[in-house]
């Protein structure tokens, strides 16, 4: 039982990491309809400019007042490949073909990794991320259990991410109007709403959440690589369209249930196909089971 439990808390871990990838795609789907492949560069790209932040100002100094700076160079670096992204690859195609703008995801997906690797320097390995104190000091005894403090930075983001988007959708005049152009983009334009401002501003949330994500997951695992994105992007994803697609709440859901999937899987499932190599396995088994009984996801798709 004790095992149970520990496996429990070690997917929810993965899912909140998950889940706050996911959001952003199901902010972004929820505006404009578009499968943003690239999404998981950025939460990459954002990684990489919390390591970038730390190496310039503060290299040598893991003191816990380094951590807010570091979360803020990652947003802003992520932030801003968002909206040039949506600005130079994404509007000129808002009445495109929907096959287009996916292809184009899919083009700027490959070219922020290889832009990473190219040019910053040692990407084309894995890079050591700075463990700041507090955050990454021995794990937490809680009687059976081991906690680790990076997995309570990565739950406590989550909760507050998602808290904060719900108040900025639901009590703000700018969540309002994203609401609006969520329904009917025609109708919207006609009540005054800047369309055009209210896409940027929905990239730009889910590229600050992305951001986050990247921090929490250097926290995490020690290290980053320009290919991190690529299947965590992946698994962000997979846990949207289960939670329900354009769904936010759905997607937390998707994002946790997908870690604990995979958590439990690597432990509990015995003999050929058990283990860390199957947990993909199963966690995309699940989706196509998701999907064959009940394919709006687990929540129910927003739909107009």
């Amino acid at each position: 039982m004790d095992l149970f439990f520990q496996q429990l808390l070690n997917g929810l871990t993965l899912g909140s990491l998950y889940a706050l990838i996911a959001v952003g795609y199901t902010v972004v789907y929820g505006i404009v309809q578009l499968i943003n492949f690239a999404h998981g560069e950025v939460f990459m790209i954002g990684a990489f400019g919390a390591l970038a932040t730390w190496t310039v100002l503060f290299k040598g100094t893991t003191a816990i007042w380094v951590l807010p700076i570091m979360i803020l160079g990652a947003v802003a670096v992520a932030v801003t490949v968002a909206v040039l992204m949506e600005r130079i690859a994404y509007r000129p195609l808002r009445n495109a073909p929907r096959l287009a703008p996916l292809i184009t995801a899919i083009g700027i997906s490959v070219f922020l990794q290889e832009a990473v690797r190219l040019f910053y320097p040692g990407a084309k390995s894995a890079i050591p991320f700075p463990q700041i104190e507090f955050v990454t000091g021995a794990a937490l005894t809680l009687g059976p259990l081991t906690v680790r403090r990076s997995a309570l930075f990565t739950i406590g983001a989550l909760i507050m991410c998602t808290a904060a988007l719900w108040y900025f959708i639901n009590r703000t005049k700018l969540g309002r109007g994203m609401l609006a152009v969520s329904q009917d983009k025609d109708t919207a334009r006609l009540m005054g709403i800047n369309v055009d401002r209210i896409v940027a501003v929905a990239f730009a949330l889910g590229a600050a959440l992305a951001g986050i994500a990247g921090v929490a997951q250097g926290l995490q695992n020690n290290n980053i690589d320009f290919f991190m994105g690529f299947l965590a992007g992946l698994k962000a994803f997979t846990a949207a369209v289960l939670g329900g697609i354009g769904n936010i709440m759905g997607a937390v859901v998707g994002g946790l249930v997908l870690g604990i999937v995979e958590a439990m899987a690597v432990q509990f499932i015995p003999g050929t196909f058990g283990g860390s190599p199957w947990k993909d396995v199963w966690a995309f088994a699940l989706l196509i089971i998701v999907l064959v009984f009940r394919p709006q996801g687990i929540l129910g798709a927003k739909t107009v």
